[in-house]
């Protein structure tokens, strides 16, 4: 990575924190600042397994960074992206942006004014399969996500509508990039306080459809986009990075066919082995540098986020609402993706 060292702390070392200051700590063009975690056993143990320094406070780290990644417990994100963006330091915010739309539009705005790069984590962008995919992906008419896991305390604090289906709620905005016009949804609290398995169906104003299914308490992990769209369908391993596009091929009308398979072609999408945590975090130096557009916006990341509270909406709203608890306060309709 080319250009002058970006000075780069982390905040909040927890499972996925350390894995940022992991690769950070060994990233070129990265001078690496060092973490701050609020428990200091847990932020002394990070320093000493990654060779690196554990700041006692955060502005003792925010004293000596360019940059900040932050993946401190969601309810927490609001609070701390700002008093980061406070001191005109550029923020690569983990998902969801934050708990609550005013605490995300805050950040949003906040980035604004301070002319500071604002990123939001939904690493799913880097997904080995979507980055194949995307050449091939063209005004998708139907999509099926289903994202299932096994059920681990890690992200309990939040639905799992905010905690795993909005990785999927971004994705679907990117690809149709148009207006939602209807959201239907249904869910279960099962293990938690909260939703822990999901299903979403969204109507765009392009007449897209979206069917988005998540769980937290699932035997297995699954985790996998179907895209079909005009040309053809398209068929992702999200978990394994691996896809399938099944095309039409040029004037098939007039192949005289009587199977399926003699008017398609299938293409096995590959693109470069990399992990995708640690391109998102070099597209983040790289945004800070000015050498690129952000990748995920905060914009960006207030509208998935945005979209999860319309479809936790339809879950209290649905005939299985007696048996989930308020999921989030009332929010109005924002705008999706124009």
């Amino acid at each position: 990575m080319s250009g002058r060292p970006i000075r780069v702390g982390v905040v909040g070392t927890g499972a996925l924190g350390f894995h940022h200051a992991r690769l950070l700590s060994r990233m070129p063009g990265v001078g690496f600042a060092g973490i701050y975690d609020k428990n200091p056993t847990r932020a002394a143990e990070v320093a000493q397994q990654l060779g690196t320094v554990a700041h006692p406070t955060l502005a003792a780290l925010l004293d000596r960074v360019d940059a900040v990644t932050v993946a401190v417990p969601t309810p927490a994100h609001a609070a701390v992206g700002r008093s980061v963006l406070e001191r005109d330091i550029a923020v690569l915010m983990e998902k969801p942006l934050a708990d609550t739309l005013v605490g995300a539009e805050d950040l949003v705005r906040g980035a604004a004014e301070h002319g500071v790069v604002l990123q939001v984590g939904h690493v799913e962008r880097f997904n080995r399969a979507v980055r194949a995919a995307a050449q091939y992906l063209e005004e998708p008419r139907f999509l099926q996500i289903d994202r299932l896991a096994p059920f681990q305390p890690r992200g309990t604090d939040v639905a799992v509508i905010l905690d795993l289906m909005i990785h999927d709620l971004d994705l679907v905005l990117e690809l149709v990039r148009a207006p939602v016009t209807d959201v239907r949804a249904t869910g279960v609290a099962i293990l938690t306080p909260h939703v822990d398995i999901a299903n979403a169906r969204l109507e765009f104003a392009n007449g897209a459809i979206a069917n988005v299914t998540a769980s937290r308490v699932s035997r297995e992990r699954t985790r996998k986009l179907r895209v079909f769209q005009p040309t053809g369908y398209c068929s992702l391993d999200l978990a394994q990075g691996s896809g399938d596009f099944f095309r039409l091929k040029p004037g098939w009308q007039g192949l005289g066919a009587t199977k399926l398979e003699e008017i398609v072609e299938h293409v096995r999408l590959e693109a470069p082995e990399a992990e995708p945590l640690q391109l998102e975090l070099e597209s983040f130096v790289r945004a800070v540098r000015g050498e690129e557009e952000v990748v995920v916006s905060g914009a960006a990341g207030a509208q998935a986020l945005a979209l999860a509270f319309r479809v936790a909406a339809a879950v209290q709203a649905s005939p299985l609402a007696p048996l989930v608890p308020p999921l989030v306060p009332p929010v109005p309709h924002a705008a999706t993706r124009p």
